[in-house]
């Protein structure tokens, strides 16, 4: 996220930690430093002043220069000034209402809001446990119910049916009444999106949010807009009362200046995050952790939320007792560890949450190539037989090439998977009766793991 504002901001931490005394010349060096990188990143003008003004009243003051570590001390005032920009700590969703608890999604066209309504309705499913309607309102683009009714199936909420035909006024009104007839705790409604600002598109969205009374209105908006996410937002927020904002496309490559501007704009906290295209990548944004990856903190307690909710404990208690007793470990072992990883949201959103310092020694690893070559593997193991699966040394010149063919890939692949297998297979056997310990003392200690004899992992 944010990579190059990531990149300078990270940069300049560690030139600020290390000064020994903090004088006003250096500060006003930083500062330039952190205003060009804020507008590269797109961050608005106003926003910028605002934040620069904040953080040079504080690192003149008394808490900086009769600090003992100016420069750490420094670190966390742009820390705290960059949560506070995005707003304080974390806004929930309010669904302090009679139900059904009325949801209601507004944007532009494009910037994600069908995929961001069946994101959050599965949200409130698992979060809230609460009972999920969505509607589309959306009578303009063809594919925009039919879209809405796919996602709500995969996010296991309920979908109202509407057709083009209607009047998004005559939908929801259906909507809500069904909503109440069947007991529902929550209903989504997707308004329809424009590819501009246009006085139609305000005058319907005004009459919605009146006939509705929605106890949400939440402003989707995508991160990799820049400055049009503002002059939208400024827009929206002239038009109607809003009490949230959703920033999509947050794993894009995005400059990240719409996270730090839309707040300040609207006025509205930003409650959400979508983090991936998969229907469960949302996140509850939290503005410290945010400005924390924004700086190259990374974000820890994010990666170990998403590693608990990917991990599947049931399986690895089953491995870890299958390795105890001996049982060998086999491909659909190994396969089981990789379909892990891919629950997991795969290795590049687990990396952006890392701190800069630790992604910065695996720079020099492509991960795109890491992910494809994840899926290769995945694919050549899914050519195999149950029995050959079982029994790897069965796969002999003949079964490769076979394999091989059925993957779509050279046979030296399939020789590079066995032999990171037989790594594996070698380490699992080592853990055995108490082995481990073992085998992390000839290591050192674990030192310099991808080394110092670690066998290759699958991933």
């Amino acid at each position: 996220m944010a990579s190059a504002l990531t990149d300078k901001l990270t940069r300049l931490v560690k030139e600020m930690r290390g000064q020994a005394r903090i004088t006003e010349s250096n500060v006003q060096d930083m500062l330039r430093e952190v205003r060009m990188a804020l507008l590269e990143a797109d961050v608005a003008l106003p926003v910028v002043r605002d934040f620069i003004a904040r953080v040079k009243e504080k690192a003149l003051g008394q808490e900086v220069l009769g600090s003992l570590k100016p420069g750490q001390t420094l670190v966390s005032i742009v820390n705290r000034e960059l949560a506070a920009t995005m707003g304080e700590g974390v806004a929930d969703i309010n669904l302090a209402a009679q139900p059904p608890a009325v949801i209601l999604m507004a944007g532009l066209q494009g910037a994600g809001k069908t995929t961001t309504t069946a994101k959050l309705a599965k949200h409130l499913i698992e979060k809230r446990k609460k009972k999920v309607l969505t509607v589309s309102g959306d009578v303009y683009r063809p594919a925009a119910i039919e879209q809405l009714k796919t996602v709500t199936k995969q996010a296991g909420a309920e979908w109202f049916p509407s057709t083009p035909d209607q009047k998004p006024l005559d939908i929801a009104h259906a909507a809500l009444d069904y909503a109440r007839k069947h007991y529902f705790d929550v209903l989504l409604v997707d308004t329809a999106g424009r590819l501009a600002i246009d006085e139609a598109l305000m005058k319907e969205i005004k009459d919605l949010h009146a006939a509705l009374n929605p106890v949400e209105t939440l402003f989707v908006v995508d991160a990799m807009q820049g400055q049009d996410a503002i002059n939208t937002a400024k827009a929206f927020k002239e038009a109607l009362p809003l009490t949230g904002i959703v920033l999509t496309k947050l794993d894009g490559d995005s400059r990240g200046g719409a996270a730090l501007s839309v707040r300040q704009i609207t006025g509205a906290p930003i409650k959400f995050a979508g983090v991936s295209e998969k229907i469960d990548g949302l996140e509850v944004f939290d503005a410290e952790r945010h400005a924390g990856r924004i700086l190259g903190m990374g974000d820890i307690v994010a990666l170990v939320e998403q590693v608990t909710a990917g991990v599947d404990i049931e399986a690895a208690q089953k491995l870890a007792a299958k390795v105890k007793s001996g049982d060998g470990f086999d491909l659909n072992d190994f396969l089981a560890q990789i379909q892990q990883m891919k629950q997991m949201g795969g290795l590049s959103s687990l990396m952006d949450k890392l701190p800069s310092q630790l992604t910065a020694k695996a720079g020099a690893v492509d991960m795109d190539k890491a992910e494809k070559d994840i899926k290769r593997k995945e694919g050549i193991i899914q050519s195999m037989t149950p029995l050959e699966r079982r029994k790897p040394e069965l796969i002999k010149a003949t079964r490769k090439k076979r394999i091989a063919n059925g993957a779509g890939v050279h046979v030296q692949e399939v020789n590079r998977l066995l032999k990171e297998f037989e790594q594996m297979q070698g380490m699992m056997k080592k853990m055995k009766g108490g082995g481990l310990m073992k085998m992390m003392k000839r290591m050192g200690g674990l030192k310099g793991l991808g080394g110092g004899g670690m066998p290759k992992m699958p991933f």
